[in-house]
């Protein structure tokens, strides 16, 4: 999911939905925040840190690659990753969320016994990421597996495969549900998970 680049750097890239489309489960509000703020923010930050740059010429997923080697680019870095991480998590949710299909379902079932399975797991890593961060369905050696990153961090800067993403910053959930995570990520599971933007993924 390349952003757009034009002249000006880095453009917000338009939401798959309207705002209004996840409700209840994420809120209109919510997204006014997350997307319209906290998405933009990184993005317009990155423009201003790549300017005049080597990074101001690469593509997004280049510069959260180089930048994660770059021990000068931690700041290019948070915020190339956090408007790489934030795009997919858009894409990893549909209002038609339910249960995998096909392909997927052979993969999870495969790789965590059932969806209950996977979906346990899935819940007990992201409620115990400590702080900020996500919590990542990744493909590893033809496998699936479930890992956690802390604040901008990705499995993209070190070489593994997302398919699906729940954000665990507060702000994704806090306004709707205060410190319930638990809450948050079991119905982002039942009624949001893209299934189909992880099989699109999977290859």
């Amino acid at each position: 999911m390349p952003l757009d680049k034009g002249k000006n750097g880095f453009t917000l890239p338009k939401l798959p939905y309207a705002e209004d489309a996840l409700a209840p489960i994420i809120s209109a509000q919510t997204f006014s925040f997350h997307y319209g703020k906290h998405h933009k923010a990184y993005i317009d930050n990155l423009n201003n840190l790549i300017a005049g740059t080597a990074y101001a010429d690469m593509s997004l997923e280049d510069i959260v690659k180089k930048s994660a080697k770059d021990e000068k680019a931690k700041g290019i870095f948070n915020n190339a990753a956090q408007s790489w991480n934030h795009d997919f998590y858009w894409h990893s949710m549909s209002a038609k969320g339910g249960t995998p299909e096909g392909k997927m379902k052979k993969a999870v079932e495969d790789s965590f016994g059932s969806l209950d399975d996977f979906k346990k797991a899935f819940k007990t890593a992201a409620v115990g990421q400590f702080g900020s961060g996500w919590a990542w369905l990744v493909e590893s050696d033809g496998k699936l597996v479930i890992e956690t990153t802390a604040n901008a961090d990705t499995p993209l800067a070190h070489g593994r495969k997302p398919l699906l993403v729940a954000d665990v910053w507060e702000h994704a959930y806090y306004l709707d549900y205060q410190n319930r995570r638990p809450d948050h990520i079991q119905a982002w599971l039942d009624k949001l998970a893209n299934w189909s933007f992880a099989e699109k993924n999977l290859g």
